[in-house]
Formats: C-alpha cells, structure tokens, sequence
C-alpha cells in the first residue's frame, strides 16, 4: 500500500491504499514480494542521536524526549550509553537519565557499556538490557574505543559474560560494515569476522552499522551475504546513516534479504564524533513512512514519532532531517 499525507485540522493524516480483489473486497497489499510482515525499530535517537550534539542537552530535556518515545508503540529505545563523560560528555549524565525515565510496560531500555566498569555502574542505575560496541575497522577501533578489534573483544567478552550470568540480554554493535573514514572499503569477510566473535560470545542480536553512510544496496547485499554465512537473519539488524542519501534503499535491500529489525533515530539525529563528515541516522519518520507504504507491520504510531521529533529538534535547536516531518510541516502550513 502506499501513503498519501494530507491535513485535517492542521493535523497529518496518513491514507492507505488499498488492492480491490475480484469479489469486490479490499485488501492491504505489500507491493514488493519477500519481505518480512513485521520489523522491529531500534530506536537510537536518545544515545547515537544526541551523543554528537556539542550543546550539552539539558537531563530533564532527555527523560521527556524518552518518555515521549515510549508512548509511540517503539518496543525498543536506546537511551543512553555509559562512558566516560571525558569522551564522550553529552553521556556524562547516563545514571540520572536511566534513573529518570519512565520505563513503559512492552519497552526496552537498553544502554550501551564498552566495557565492565560501564557495565556495573549501568546494572546499578537499573538498566535490565546492554549493548557492546564494535568496529571491522582497526583504525576505527582504536579511534573509538582506544583499543585493537581483538583487545576489544576480549573486554566485550567480560561484559558479556557477566550479563548472560545476570541474565541481562546483551547486544553487539559492528562500526563501519560498509566502510571506514579511516581505511575506506571494509571487507565483508572481516564484517562477518568481527560479527561472528560477538555472536558466539552470546550477543542475541548484530547489528550492522554504515557508520560513514557510504554504502549502496550492492555493498549492502555483498556484506549481508557474507555475514549471513555464518550468523542466521532472524540475530541480524541492519543500522544505517544517511551521509549520501542511501539509508532507505540500503534498508529496503536488507528487508529483501531476511532482514526484521533496524535501527533508525528520530528526525534523522546523529552521526559520530569518530567518522567526520558522517551525518546522522535514517530518520524513524521516514522508516516508517516507507515500511507503511510496503504493508508491513511496526506498531509504531508515525505521528507521535513526529510529535517527539518536533519536540528535542525545538530543545537542541535544530530543523529536523525528515523528510516526512518537513513534508508534514510543509503541509500544515499551506
């Protein structure tokens, strides 16, 4: 089915098209074959999103855009990540934000904890889901986390370990699975190399990250193939940036190929303190408007995930990166 956005009361309203069967009845088709009936959002708006913003966004600023988030259908939202404030300072106040938020019945909060000491001090704020967060890229590794690919992983491995004894779920992050700013092309072996250490360790879930945004549907099928060799579809997520406008069709590649869960943030926030020039996230809006239009199911209601939008870009002062959301400005305005 496809979207059509029009107003009433100042309000968008998303139209579904519908297929006319023969018998005269109506029935929401998807107009592309092979593709997932349901996928998963991992919304990243509050950790990946904001982590780049140089103004220091304000604590309470950050639980009201989670408890907003919460309220859309989002089943997942990563809200913070549990760092040093010497590296990255936007995440110096991750144990009041954990503390703050208003955790929903059906959300998961998970956090991001590089390694053991992060991990403690998360578990002690209450977080009940963490997430580890590595790179295919060596230069890369070492830029972000100031350690190799294979020192990483043997911190990951602590982090992982005493989680899966705390009966924590634990999922594991590769940076750069379709290039690097620091070494340029990656290759999908060594994308399925790094992915494959973290699902042994026992990460439930991969994701793979365009942290440059650099990738296309090609390179994005090549890696998929290559990774799916070794870890099933059903532990795979697919997180992609928009620096060249490729997000939506890389998605859209990885939901032909088995793919159910992506990551995405709001209004498009983002990009990475440690890959210069890399803009921000696929926008959720945007996600969502081309899942609707291909029939799949979300449980996410678009307008609420614009109205949180609306709601941190007017905090950090920006103009939102979706353009859904600028469509839907647009037309409030006419």
């Amino acid at each position: 089915m496809g979207l059509e956005l029009t107003t009433l009361r100042s309000r968008p309203v998303l139209r579904s098209r519908v297929g006319c069967l023969a018998d005269g009845t109506t029935q929401e088709t998807s107009q592309l074959s092979g593709l997932p009936e349901y996928v998963k959002i991992v919304e990243v708006g509050p950790r990946d999103g904001l982590q780049n913003e140089k103004v220091i966004v304000p604590t309470d600023i950050k639980i009201e855009f989670i408890n907003q988030l919460s309220q859309t259908g989002l089943s997942v939202i990563e809200v913070t990540s549990f760092v040093s404030s010497k590296w990255v300072p936007q995440m110096a106040d991750h144990t009041e934000v954990m503390k703050g938020i208003h955790q929903y019945p059906g959300v998961r909060y998970p956090v991001l904890t590089p390694n053991l000491q992060g991990f403690h001090r998360a578990v002690a704020a209450g977080a009940t889901e963490i997430s580890v967060f590595g790179a295919a890229s060596e230069s890369f590794s070492k830029r972000n986390i100031n350690c190799s690919i294979e020192e990483s992983m043997e911190k990951f491995e602590e982090v992982v370990k005493s989680a899966r004894h705390m009966n924590i779920p634990a999922r594991g992050y590769v940076s750069c699975a379709l290039g690097c700013p620091y070494e340029g092309n990656i290759t999908p072996q060594k994308v399925t190399e790094v992915s494959k250490k973290l699902y042994g360790m026992g990460c439930y879930e991969i994701s793979l990250g365009d942290t440059t945004g650099v990738g296309t549907p090609g390179s994005m099928k090549r890696m998929l193939e290559s990774v799916m060799k070794e870890i099933p579809s059903s532990a795979l997520a697919v997180h992609c940036h928009d620096t060249y406008g490729q997000a939506l069709a890389n998605i859209l590649t990885a939901l032909q190929m088995g793919i159910n869960v992506v990551d995405s943030a709001v209004s498009g926030l983002g990009g990475c303190p440690y890959a210069k020039g890399a803009s921000g996230n696929v926008a959720t809006e945007d996600l969502i408007y081309m899942l609707n239009g291909l029939g799949l199911n979300t449980g996410v209601n678009l307008y609420k995930v614009m109205e949180a939008g609306d709601f941190i870009c007017k905090a950090v002062n920006k103009t939102t990166n979706s353009k859904v959301a600028q469509a839907s400005f647009n037309a409030r305005l006419e």
